[in-house]
């Protein structure tokens, strides 16, 4: 597949620079005739039989295979979910955590990590990371750690300063488990999760998927209870509702993921190019070369992810609203005076060029 090709494969890209796969990756044409198609098979042909019902296992399989693929795990330890926030859910729910443990995490966090976090009642200490160099990242979260930790979580690639987190390092340095938020990492970068405990998901973000599609990796389900149970939890269940949980990852499946979703998210994977992960990167490299080249200050280190978050020389929203209105679309982050781009292998040049010239 060219570049060409692949550019070709997303409509808004006709007329919108579109930079912001961070928060919803573009929709590729193989992605909403899918969704279409499923959806119109389903208005003329009913939603039951046994057709019907096989074809709900078969559509959960082929979305569990193709999270995997990016996560580079068995599909066996990957349950669906409905975005990265429930996946994490998942696990501090069925960790337990609770009042009396600690959990370390970091200032970089989205409110999808935090939230589950400090709704668990338990003491979070917060490992400052955003205004330190990445270099400088590893020390500080161990600073954090204590004999009480129960949960290291925290993201693979912040959301808000663009830079990658020391995962494999800290997971090198600590026996607790570790959860990692990979909204931002899965489908951008190259991912291998298989030395964490908890890996997290996002369809609707760089996979280029439907709303309300994501997975969770479960190295071990067995260390996980299964704390609020959807249908398919179960491998068999009685009338008092005592069951035997399914053996491996679909334990922790979310129930109500629509079957035109997980048809779209099927077909987002597989429309985009083997050489996606250089490309994202090649453009996040442009991207940063151009600002740094107009005096814009960068936030984010070089070659750290596909986000690159900058400091513009006015406020933030005027930035994103200008943009939006010269048909570039970015966002700025809450609570910073920072604005991000999501570069993925779809971005052109031009479109960067697009956004350097609204500043």
């Amino acid at each position: 597949m060219t570049f060409e090709d692949a550019r070709a494969a997303f409509p808004v890209l006709e007329r919108v620079a579109y930079l912001n796969a961070g928060s919803f990756g573009p929709l590729a044409r193989a992605t909403s005739e899918a969704v279409q198609a499923r959806l119109r098979r389903d208005s003329e042909e009913g939603r039951s039989g046994a057709q019907y019902m096989e074809s709900i296992t078969g559509l959960r399989d082929a979305a569990r295979t193709r999270i995997a693929r990016f996560l580079s795990v068995p599909p066996e330890h990957v349950a669906l979910t409905t975005s990265t926030t429930r996946g994490c859910a998942i696990v501090i729910i069925g960790l337990a955590v609770g009042h009396g443990d600690e959990v370390v995490t970091t200032d970089s966090e989205h409110f999808g990590l935090i939230g589950p976090l400090h709704a668990s009642g338990a003491t979070v200490r917060v490992a400052q990371v955003r205004e330190r160099p990445a270099s400088e990242a590893l020390d500080a979260i161990l600073a954090e750690v204590t004999p009480r930790t129960r949960l290291v979580a925290l993201s693979h690639v912040s959301w808000l300063t663009g830079n990658a987190l020391p995962i494999a390092e800290l997971r090198d340095a600590v026996d607790v488990p570790i959860l990692v938020d990979g909204a931002q990492s899965a489908g951008a970068i190259a991912v291998d999760a298989t030395r964490f405990d908890f890996y997290t998901v996002s369809g609707q973000k760089w996979l280029c998927g439907p709303d309300a599609t994501g997975g969770l990796y479960v190295a071990d389900p067995e260390r996980l209870r299964v704390a609020a149970p959807s249908y398919f939890a179960q491998q068999e269940y009685e009338r008092d509702g005592s069951f035997i949980p399914k053996p491996d990852a679909s334990r922790f499946d979310a129930d109500g993921i629509a079957l035109s979703a997980l048809a779209g998210l099927a077909a987002a994977v597989d429309a985009a190019p083997e050489w996606r992960f250089e490309g994202a990167a090649a453009a996040a490299s442009r991207c940063r070369d151009l600002l740094t080249a107009r005096d814009v200050e960068v936030v984010t280190e070089r070659d750290q992810s596909t986000l690159v978050t900058f400091r513009p020389d006015r406020d933030s929203a005027d930035v994103v609203a200008d943009a939006y209105s010269n048909g570039v679309v970015v966002r700025d982050l809450p609570k910073t005076p920072w604005v991000r781009a999501s570069c993925g292998y779809w971005t052109s040049d031009d479109d960067l060029e697009r956004l350097v010239a609204v500043l």
